[in-house]
């Protein structure tokens, strides 16, 4: 009894040793992909009078882990090409690039 009393602690152990050494933090491609275009656009120079311009910008990665621009909605057109030049052939860091996979992402630029 005592055999087996100690079979069943060591498998505790071991169980709950393999569970704290899986790393549980996931990051998420598209969140990770979404916050790169962040720091992209986040340089402007809209002046006061445009201080809140938004945009459906779709785009999707080559193979090379850079951003293809398709097409950008918006009202402005300075908006407009200041996001394809800021997004156009930028290169990500994306661990798994789904080469050809549309993404639609809005986006908000303040002054």
């Amino acid at each position: 009894m005592r055999k087996l009393s100690l079979v069943v602690v060591a498998a505790m152990l071991l169980a709950t040793g393999t569970i704290f050494a899986n790393d549980s933090k996931v990051v998420s491609p598209t969140k990770s992909l979404s916050s790169q275009i962040s720091v992209m656009l986040s340089e402007n120079n809209f002046s006061e009078m445009n201080s809140d311009l938004t945009a459906q910008v779709r785009f999707t990665l080559n193979s090379e882990g850079e951003i293809v621009v398709l097409s950008v909605d918006t009202n402005f057109d300075t908006m407009e090409s200041f996001v394809k030049k800021s997004l156009n052939y930028k290169k990500v860091d994306i661990t798994k690039v789904e080469e050809g996979k549309i993404y639609t992402i809005p986006v908000r630029v303040k002054a």
